[in-house]
C-alpha cells in the first residue's frame, strides 16, 4: 500500500476523534502541529487533559514531578496508571475497604459466684437453653438463671442421700435432665418445676448426658452408655458398650444420625442408633477424652481433646473415619465448643494455664487467649444467640465473655443482663 494511501487513512481515522488523536501526539511524542487548531479541538483537548496529564509525565519512569523532582511527599509511582490519580489499596476508590480486625475483650464482662461448684474434670455441671436459661449444678442442687433476667431458681435439692454430676437441657429448652452421684437420671419440667420421671439403668455416677430429637443418651462411671427415648415408659432403649473406663463426654451430631464418646481409657468413639457397637474408633489421644464438639459447619468433621497426658485438640472426618488435624494446645483440653455464628473454636484448659482460648478454624490461629480463672476452666456453654461463652471453674466462679460476632439475621434477644457480679444461689 502507497504511503500516501496510509497517510490518506489516518487522517481520515484522525477526523473521527481529532482530539484523541491530539492528546496522544502531545503526551506520547511531544509532538507539535503546524497550522491553527479550531476552537473546538482546543476545548476538546484541555476536557481530556484536565483529569489524568499534569505537564508530560504520562508512562515517564520517574520518581519526582516538576513540583518535587527527586521524589518526596508529592512523588507518584511510577506504574501508577489510573486516570483517577492513585490506584493504590489506600488510594484507589474501587479498592475495597480493609476489614477491621475483631477486638475480642480480654475480660469477662460478668461473673457469678457459684458456691460448691465442683473442681472435677468428669462432670458437666453448666449447660444454656436454647430459651436464655443457665442451668447449674452445685453440690445436691441445682439452679436455674435467667440470662435476660438475672432471676434465680432453684430446681431441686438431692440432699441428703445424693448429689448432681452433670445437668442437660433439651433441644426446646422446656426439659432438664439432671445426672445424679446414684447413677439415676431425672427429668424435669422446668416450667413446672416438676419432677416428670426418674430412670434407672446405671450402677455408678452419670457424669455426662447428651441430648437428640427424643433420644436422651447417659455415660457413667460404669462404662456404659444408655439410650433412653423419653416417649417409652421403658428406662432405657439401648446399651452401648465399649469404653473400659469412665464415660466423660456425649455429644449427638447436628443431624442426629452419630453419637460421639469421648472416656477415661482415652477413646473416642462414633456410634449410630443402628447399632450398639461402636461405629468408628478413634485411638489417637493419650489421655481422658472430656471434650467433644461437632461442626455446625461442615458435615461429620468432629473436634476433640485430651487431658493432661495428651494436651491435643484433634479433627476428625466420621464420615470415613479418618484424622484431618492436631494441635498441641500446651494444657489439659477440658472443653471446646464451635461458634455456629463464623467457623471459630472456643477451648476451655486446666493444667497449667487455666486459659480460654479462641481459634479460627481450620488453620487453628490464636485470636484470644482469655485468662482470670484460678483453677481449671472445667465447665463451658455457649448462648443461644452463639456470642457470649459461660466458663466455670472449681474457683467457684462463673465468668461471661463476649468472643464471638452476632449472626447476620435477627433473631429474639438472647442478650445477658445486668454486669454486677452477683451469686447464683
Amino acid at each position: 500500500m502507497a504511503t500516501s494511501e496510509v497517510s490518506k487513512q489516518a487522517t481520515e481515522r484522525e477526523d473521527l476523534n481529532p482530539g484523541y488523536n491530539l492528546l496522544l501526539r502531545s503526551e506520547l511524542l511531544g509532538a507539535t502541529f503546524p497550522g491553527p487548531i479550531s476552537p473546538d479541538k482546543v476545548q476538546q483537548l484541555e476536557q481530556l487533559r484536565a483529569p489524568a496529564s499534569p505537564g508530560k509525565s504520562l508512562f515517564r519512569f520517574k520518581t519526582g514531578d516538576v513540583h518535587s523532582p527527586h521524589g518526596g511527599p508529592s512523588a507518584q509511582s511510577p506504574f501508577v496508571v489510573s486516570p483517577v490519580g492513585d490506584d493504590t489499596a489506600a488510594g484507589s476508590p474501587f479498592a475495597s475497604p480493609r476489614r477491621a480486625q475483631r477486638r475480642i475483650a480480654r475480660a469477662p464482662f460478668k461473673v457469678l459466684d457459684a458456691p460448691s461448684l465442683a473442681d472435677d474434670f468428669y462432670l458437666n455441671l453448666v449447660d444454656w437453653s436454647s430459651q436464655n436459661v443457665l442451668a447449674v449444678g452445685l453440690g445436691t442442687c441445682v439452679y436455674l438463671w435467667s440470662a435476660s433476667s438475672s432471676t434465680v431458681t432453684k430446681l431441686c435439692d438431692l440432699a441428703p442421700a445424693d448429689s448432681v454430676c452433670s445437668v442437660e437441657w433439651s433441644c426446646r429448652g422446656t426439659y432438664l435432665s439432671v445426672g445424679t452421684n446414684s447413677g439415676k437420671v431425672q427429668i424435669w419440667d422446668v416450667a413446672k418445676l416438676k419432677l416428670l420421671r426418674t430412670m434407672d439403668g446405671h450402677r455408678a455416677r452419670v457424669g455426662t448426658q447428651a441430648w437428640g430429637s427424643h433420644v436422651l443418651c447417659s455415660g457413667s462411671r460404669d462404662r456404659n452408655i444408655l439410650q433412653r427415648d423419653i416417649r417409652c415408659p421403658e428406662h432405657f432403649t439401648a446399651k452401648l458398650v465399649g469404653h473400659r473406663s469412665e464415660v466423660c463426654g456425649l455429644k449427638w451430631s447436628p443431624d442426629d444420625r452419630q453419637l460421639a464418646s469421648g472416656g477415661n481409657d482415652n477413646q473416642l468413639y462414633i456410634w449410630s442408633l443402628a447399632s450398639t457397637s461402636p461405629q468408628i474408633k478413634f485411638s489417637d489421644h493419650t489421655a481422658a477424652v472430656k471434650a467433644i464438639a461437632w461442626s455446625p459447619h461442615q458435615h461429620s468433621v468432629l473436634a476433640s481433646g485430651g487431658g493432661t497426658a495428651d494436651r491435643c485438640i484433634r479433627f476428625w472426618n466420621t464420615a470415613n473415619g479418618t484424622a484431618i488435624n492436631s494441635i498441641d494446645t500446651g494444657s489439659q483440653v477440658c472443653n471446646i465448643s464451635w461458634s455456629k455464628n463464623v467457623n471459630e473454636i472456643v477451648s476451655t484448659h486446666g493444667y497449667s494455664q487455666n486459659q480460654v482460648i479462641i481459634w479460627k478454624y481450620p488453620n487453628m490461629a490464636k485470636l484470644a487467649t482469655l485468662t482470670g480463672h484460678t483453677l481449671r476452666v472445667l465447665y463451658l456453654a455457649v448462648s443461644p444467640d452463639g456470642q457470649t461463652i459461660v466458663t466455670g471453674a472449681g474457683d467457684e466462679t462463673l465468668r461471661f465473655w463476649s468472643v464471638f460476632p452476632s449472626a447476620k439475621s435477627n433473631g429474639p434477644d438472647t442478650s445477658v443482663a445486668s454486669m454486677n457480679r452477683t451469686t447464683i444461689r
